[in-house]
C-alpha cells in the first residue's frame, strides 16, 4: 500500500437513520496512515446508495443527481487542496489536507504532543506484526510522563517542536529524577530514549532542524 497516496472515500452513518429513512453521508481522508472523517451534510436513503460505486442510484432522480454532483465537487475540492499543498508545503498531513479543504489555515508548527499521537498510532497498527503490545503500552505511558512534565516544568499542555533544546532533555531528566515519579536509573532511560525517537522521527519529517540533541 501507498502510503504517501490520497485516498477519499465516502460512506453512510447507519447509525443515525432520521425517522424520514435517512442517514448521513460521510467523508472520509486518508493520507499517511491517518485518516480525516467529516459530515459532507447531505443525507440519504440507505437503499439509494451503492458503495462500491460510491455513488446514489437511481440516477434519473434528482436528489441522487444532486448528491452525486455534491459529492463530485466536495471531492475535487479536497485533491485540489492536495495538489496545493504538495507544491507549497515541504510536509503536511491530512489534518492539513481537511484545513486547506476549508479555506483555513494549514498548522504551521507541530508540537510533541502530535508527534508522540502520530507516532503511538502507527505503532499500534503494528502490534502483533512488528511490535509486542508491551512496547506500545511503555510509549503511551511515556506520552502521559511527558503530559505530566509539560504542566509541572513549563506549565504548558503542549510544545513546539522547534523550540525543542538540550535544555528541554535536562529538565525531563531532572524531572524523572524528582522525588514526584522515583523512577529508577534505568527507567529514566528508557523514557529518554523513546522522546529521542520521537525526536528522531521529527526531524527525518522535517518538522524540526536542531542543534545538539544526539538522536
Amino acid at each position: 500500500m501507498n502510503i504517501n497516496k490520497l485516498t477519499i472515500l465516502v460512506l453512510l452513518q447507519k447509525v443515525r437513520t432520521n425517522k424520514k429513512g435517512k442517514c448521513p453521508i460521510r467523508c472520509r481522508i486518508t493520507f499517511m496512515q491517518q485518516r480525516k472523517e467529516f459530515a459532507t451534510g447531505l443525507f440519504i436513503k440507505p437503499e439509494n446508495w451503492f458503495s462500491k460505486e460510491q455513488k446514489a442510484k437511481p440516477p434519473d432522480k434528482d436528489e441522487n443527481n444532486y448528491i452525486n454532483s455534491q459529492l463530485s465537487l466536495i471531492k475535487n475540492k479536497i485533491n485540489q487542496a492536495f495538489l496545493l499543498l504538495q507544491y507549497s508545503n515541504d510536509t503536511f498531513d491530512v489534518e492539513d489536507i481537511y484545513l486547506t479543504y476549508k479555506g483555513e489555515n494549514v498548522k504551521k508548527d507541530k508540537t510533541l504532543l502530535e508527534l508522540f499521537e502520530l507516532h503511538n498510532s502507527k505503532m499500534l497498527k503494528l502490534v502483533g506484526i512488528q511490535y509486542a503490545k508491551k512496547y506500545y503500552l511503555k510509549f503511551t505511558e511515556t506520552e502521559n510522563t511527558i503530559k505530566g512534565f509539560l504542566l509541572s516544568s513549563y506549565k504548558r499542555k503542549d510544545f513546539y517542536l522547534k523550540k525543542l533544546s538540550l535544555k528541554f532533555l535536562d529538565d525531563y531528566d531532572y524531572y524523572l529524577k524528582s522525588r514526584k515519579k522515583k523512577l529508577k536509573q534505568i527507567s529514566i532511560n528508557k523514557n529518554i530514549q523513546r522522546l529521542r525517537k520521537i525526536i528522531k522521527l521529527a526531524i527525518s519529517e522535517g518538522y524540526i532542524q536542531i542543534q545538539g540533541v544526539s538522536t
